[in-house]
């Protein structure tokens, strides 16, 4: 026997508020990791305890080990859930050792997964929805993956940004079309579903004391084109800077063979604070969390109130964001630039 809808609501809740409390969990923990212990740059250095000293968990499946740039700024689902995910995947199945499975083909074929959620979310059916969510969190697990058969192809540890290769930019063209078919997806469910506009009460008459309540006007097909292209330009947005922080990052901070002087800024700048305040926040507005988010609203049947709340107060909270990493890398080009520096946790 199925249970009760209240019941399953419940437990989603239950399963939501874990998620959430788990990615905090883990957040403190890799505060705590850099702070603590090296960042493995490649370097032995037998005269520090690093941290896969300590770990119970293997460095295969832990990614509070290898700790970089583009690590920090990913969004919790993709850190924390999905990248261990696909290495206990990859290590029961082998599929890095499969040759004729390539890192594009992979990326190739979630573009077709995506389309079929996309279908799956202009249904009219809330359980087809729901499957399309699946499908498309099924699309992100594998756009995780063909990033992990690639580094473990060219043996490099951590999540890295190949930026200017072929592969980085096929990856950037699937995943560019995935969402391009989600936005589609979502138009034709609102265009076909169009939600209304509360309703209005009107007065009761002399000849009868009932009162008439009358539904108001759907919502046009305007007004859904209008939010949907807030919201993708939204993430177009964040994606572009996004990607344009990790590329200045990873120039600045993860260069190797520097002199002593230059290193010890890196791991300065890394260690701080604000460093990671910055990508925390990445972590939260970052173009693959507001997907999650999307795709929670549709879940949840709520996708209309998610756009509405978000259409204005995403553009601020992005430029917000935007300004403050403008801030701190200005900063950070300085402190590179200078042959001292005060080694502080300010910067």
């Amino acid at each position: 026997m199925v249970c009760p809808a209240s019941h399953i609501s419940k437990i989603l809740l239950l399963v939501f508020v874990t998620v959430l409390l788990f990615y905090l969990y883990m957040d403190f923990n890799l505060y705590l990791r850099i702070q603590n212990y090296p960042i493995d740059r490649g370097i032995d250095d037998n005269t520090t305890l690093n941290y896969k000293d300590v770990s119970w968990l293997g460095c295969n499946i832990n990614p509070l080990c290898d700790v970089t740039v583009k690590a920090v700024l990913l969004d919790h689902t993709n850190y924390y859930l999905f990248a261990p995910l696909v290495t206990i995947i990859d290590n029961i199945f082998d599929i890095s050792r499969i040759q004729y499975i390539t890192p594009n083909s992979i990326s190739v074929f979630h573009v077709f997964v995506a389309i079929l959620s996309a279908k799956c979310i202009s249904s009219d059916s809330l359980a087809y929805r729901r499957l399309g969510v699946v499908l498309f969190e099924v699309r992100t697990f594998l756009d995780d993956l063909d990033g992990h058969v690639a580094r473990v192809r060219k043996n490099v540890k951590g999540e890295r940004s190949e930026i200017g290769t072929t592969g980085y930019y096929v990856d950037g063209v699937c995943d560019a079309l995935g969402c391009l078919a989600l936005m589609i997806g979502t138009f034709v469910f609102l265009k076909n579903n169009p939600p209304r506009r509360g309703y209005m009460q009107l007065p009761t008459t002399s000849d009868t004391k009932e009162t008439n309540i009358v539904y108001k006007g759907k919502v046009t097909s305007n007004k859904v084109s209008k939010k949907l292209l807030c919201f993708t330009a939204q993430l177009i947005l964040s994606s572009m800077a996004w990607n344009r922080y990790i590329a200045l990052y990873q120039d600045m901070l993860e260069k190797n063979d520097v002199p002593p002087d230059e290193f010890a800024r890196q791991n300065a700048i890394f260690k701080s604070s604000f460093f990671f305040g910055v990508t925390w926040l990445w972590r939260v507005v970052n173009v693959h969390n507001m997907l999650h988010c999307l795709l929670l609203g549709i879940f949840c049947d709520k996708l209309w109130e998610f756009l509405r709340s978000i259409q204005y107060v995403g553009f601020g909270v992005l430029l917000f964001v935007i300004a403050i990493t403008e801030v701190h890398v200005t900063e950070v080009r300085k402190i590179m630039a200078h042959k001292t520096f005060s080694n502080s946790t300010n910067f």
